[in-house]
């Protein structure tokens, strides 16, 4: 039996889901005695450090887990469950942490995107069980702005490079933690998991060891998920946002079979974007909500979901806040959400007052469960203009003439899947996003949706220069030297496909294997 301590603030579905595929029981916590009696436990935590923390105290599971931890019983901190074992944190100034280990969390200063995420190797300090039947090559899945600082630095069990050498793993004697996301992390993740649960494993070193550790470029596979006219959920894909042909949704799959396909050929992400006309508001999007939880039962790499993350009132006149949506999503088995067109409202009222009001989406989902969960979907296209004077946008001037041999463009946003422009452009919509505490950017551009024609490498530069949060490219691959040409000639993250990927012209393998030598990727 496996103990898991749900503090209320992300997913640990995908950890429940994990641990059951090793065949293991799992017991939420909703007592103290529930802890003090442990065989062995795990503590997952995503967000904001001060939130953690409160919600411990509020409960007072302070004390009793640290007398757990004092007991010599096994014990598994996930991500921010590896920061509350330090004293304090620079994320909540005067606020203490359980202090099982001196020293504190810090935020990454460095000169690379923050959060940190995405896919990274380890470099091993000393043996431990949990890296039984592993080479000491394999990538895990990161996704933090924080790091732990150890006193002392006998307990450091791994590092990872990203700008710095940071400590990405520790371990005294049966405490074992972790800033990576072991069910996040694919097959390697699930062995991780299983050396845990096993306690009996000697303390063994991998074959190999990484002597300097590079992240990953990530392969995301996106699924646009919608009810087609006989009400099925089906993947779709649209040719520069028109999802119909021949009158009728192009019906390209069902949504878990496919995510669970392009999982075994390596997918490093799957984004599941709901465009579906909801039928009140998305918590009555049952068979959406099925989605994820049944993708989350075999599919062990991060997934996003996007559509309709707002503030609602249905049809009783009950109201819903974003952060109310946002937890019946989590809770399903997602791991970041993605704004869209609600983002470019809430960047306008912004630019109106130049202040942050703290109440939008952005604000109130990042503070509760960390910039690292916020995703902004922007779907730009070009507006050409003849010179940048008197354009009050992010002008650039482009390789590729517009109708009229114009030389200059800029980004217009839009909403309502393309439909309606917007006076944002698409460097300002990241910058205040940025701002307002997104950890993300999907950069989609609508001139190229369905084109094969390539990324739009102008787009992508413009965007991730401007900001310093991670960059998703997506739009426009129709062949593995697209991806390879948006990873060598631009900084973004990640590149995102789909209809190449649903239509069978491409894999997500095909991709890999191309990319192998030429860019550093989980394989």
């Amino acid at each position: 039996m496996i103990t898991l301590l749900d503090y209320g603030a992300g997913n640990v579905r995908s950890v429940i889901n994990a641990i059951e595929s090793l065949g293991e029981k799992v017991k939420i916590v909703e007592s103290i005695e529930d802890i003090l009696s442990a065989e062995k436990l795990v503590f997952p935590g995503v967000g904001n450090f001060i939130s953690m923390i409160r919600i411990l105290q509020n409960k007072n599971y302070c004390e009793p887990i640290k007398e757990f931890l004092n007991s010599g019983r096994p014990f598994l901190g996930i991500c921010l469950g590896l920061q509350a074992l330090f004293e304090e944190s620079e994320e909540a100034p005067g606020a203490r942490g359980l202090g099982i280990f001196r020293g504190k969390v810090m935020r990454f200063d460095i000169d690379l995107s923050v959060p940190h995420i995405g896919w990274n190797g380890i470099n091993i300090k000393k043996p431990s069980r949990i890296f039984s039947g592993l080479s000491g090559m394999e990538k895990l899945y990161f996704v933090h702005s924080y790091h732990v600082v150890p006193e002392d630095r006998q307990v450091v069990l791994t590092t990872t490079n990203y700008g710095i050498e940071f400590v990405s793993s520790v371990q005294q004697g049966n405490i074992i933690a972790t800033q990576f996301h072991p069910e996040k992390s694919g097959k390697t993740g699930i062995q991780l998991l299983k050396n845990f649960i096993q306690t009996d494993l000697p303390e063994t070193l991998p074959p190999e060891i990484s002597l300097k550790t590079h992240i990953a470029k990530r392969i995301i596979a996106c699924l646009d998920v919608r009810a087609n006219d006989q009400g099925d959920l089906v993947v779709t894909k649209g040719d520069r946002y028109d999802v119909r042909e021949n009158g009728n949704v192009r019906n390209l799959g069902k949504p878990v079979e496919m995510a669970g396909k392009y999982y075994q050929e390596g997918a490093d992400e799957i984004v599941f974007l709901n465009i579906t006309g909801f039928r009140d508001f998305p918590l009555e999007d049952i068979p959406m909500l099925e989605v994820l939880k049944q993708t989350s039962l075999n599919v062990f790499v991060p997934l996003t979901i996007g559509g309709g993350i707002r503030d609602y009132m249905d049809k009783n006149g009950k109201h819903y806040s974003s952060l109310d949506v946002v937890s019946e999503y989590f809770r399903s088995g997602a791991d970041k959400i993605s704004i869209g067109s609600d983002a470019v409202l809430i960047v306008e009222d912004y630019l109106k007052t130049q202040k942050a009001t703290g109440l939008s989406s952005i604000e109130r989902i990042s503070q509760v469960y960390g910039n690292q969960a916020v995703v902004i979907s922007i779907d730009p296209k070009r507006v050409y203009v003849k010179s940048p004077n008197g354009i009050r946008h992010n002008v650039i001037e482009t390789q590729f003439p517009g109708p009229e041999g114009e030389v200059y463009c800029w980004y217009q946003c839009t909403i309502k899947g393309g439909r309606e422009g917007r006076q944002v452009d698409a460097v300002t919509m990241a910058q205040v996003c940025e701002k307002l505490g997104a950890g993300e950017i999907l950069l989609n551009c609508i001139d190229r949706d369905g084109t094969n024609m390539g990324f739009d490498l102008e787009l992508i530069n413009a965007v991730k220069s401007a900001v310093s949060i991670p960059v998703i490219a997506s739009s426009g691959a129709g062949c593995e030297a697209h991806f390879y040409e948006v990873f060598s000639r631009t900084d973004a993250e990640s590149a995102l496909a789909a209809g190449i990927f649903h239509r069978e012209e491409l894999s997500v393998k095909a991709v890999k294997d191309y990319l192998k030598g030429k860019v550093e990727i989980r394989v």
